[in-house]
């Protein structure tokens, strides 16, 4: 199996603090500067799981690094620089502590809930009668909490955004103006590459400077799910699983293993085959997604190359 890099300890000139999320390590640069170092690191049902994944961090970084270039110039981001294939350094920013999930088809999470009953998901009312992977009327934005690594993300109101004071009202309007435009680039892109959009969540932060940015990634695998466009309608017609490019296949191998996330249960063993069959799937799904060919970084050691990448950067770019 090629090396990957599931944890980081580096000690970059002038760092001031470090935080690590589910798969991204952040370093902080002299309270100015971030360096978010994508790990090979796999997450589920907001549970790390065991095994690293060959080329993820590279995978989610260059598609994000991507995204955040098509984007610009409808929503400002934090990002600066890509000094590394698995590093993005930006501006420092101050994270809302919501994820803006937006939705126009009913599938995953969403789906779930609506096979079991639910008809108001987030505060917003859905229709009678539809179907997994249907279309909705419209997109919504179903927001949810952005928790600490080892708690559960939780599914939020607009409403109750604002009445706990999570966002003020001013904010969180603009967080929506910015999640729809950008969610409706996604779609027009997404189209061109015979995709299909289905949903995506962004997160935002606020710069030192009081300007509201997206931070993270954006239109990746890991945070959004995309259906193939040419059997879409087929696939409904027939009631059919969609043929489609996300995580979602990981999340379906977890629950088919009676495992969806919960303290009493036992992470699934992940064979040496089967994170390959999930490298495989993530090379793939970057290659459908940004319709490039993928081009393998060395992994020899890979902690190595990053740490003289990014010292390089801020020597000589930052200083």
């Amino acid at each position: 199996m090629t090396n990957t890099i599931t944890q980081t300890n580096f000690l970059f000139d002038n760092q001031t603090s470090l935080y690590k999320g589910k798969v991204r390590d952040v370093y902080t640069i002299a309270d100015t500067y971030l360096v978010m170092v994508a790990t090979d690191r796999l997450s589920a049902f907001d549970v790390v799981l065991p095994e690293g994944i060959p080329y993820k961090g590279q995978i989610l970084n260059q598609i994000a690094a991507r995204f955040m270039e098509l984007t610009k110039d409808i929503v400002p981001n934090w990002l600066i620089a890509c000094p590394d294939p698995n590093v993005m350094i930006g501006k420092v920013c101050k994270p809302f502590k919501v994820e803006m999930v937006i939705r126009g088809y009913l599938a995953g999470h969403a789906a779930r809930e609506y096979q079991q009953g639910s008809r108001i998901i987030c505060g917003v009312e859905l229709p009678e009668g539809l179907k997994p992977n249907d279309p909705l009327p419209y997109p919504i934005i179903t927001p949810s909490t952005k928790e600490d690594l080892g708690l559960h993300d939780m599914d939020i109101s607009r409403e109750q955004i604002i009445e706990r004071g999570i966002v003020s009202l001013e904010d969180y309007l603009v967080l929506e103006n910015y999640t729809r435009a950008l969610y409706k680039r996604g779609c027009e892109i997404a189209q061109e590459q015979g995709l299909i959009l289905v949903d995506t969540k962004y997160e935002f932060g606020k710069t030192n400077q009081g300007e509201i940015v997206l931070i993270d990634e954006i239109h990746t695998p890991d945070s959004s799910r995309y259906f193939y466009a040419d059997t879409y309608l087929e696939c409904q017609s027939k009631n059919l699983p969609q043929k489609q490019l996300s995580k979602e296949f990981v999340r379906q191998w977890l629950l088919d293993q009676g495992f969806s996330g919960q303290p009493s249960q036992t992470i699934p063993l992940m064979t040496p085959a089967y994170v390959e069959s999930v490298s495989n799937r993530y090379i793939e799904l970057y290659q459908s997604i940004l319709g490039t060919e993928f081009v393998k970084a060395p992994t020899d050691n890979i902690a190595k190359r990053i740490e003289k990448n990014v010292n390089q950067y801020l020597k000589e770019y930052l200083e």
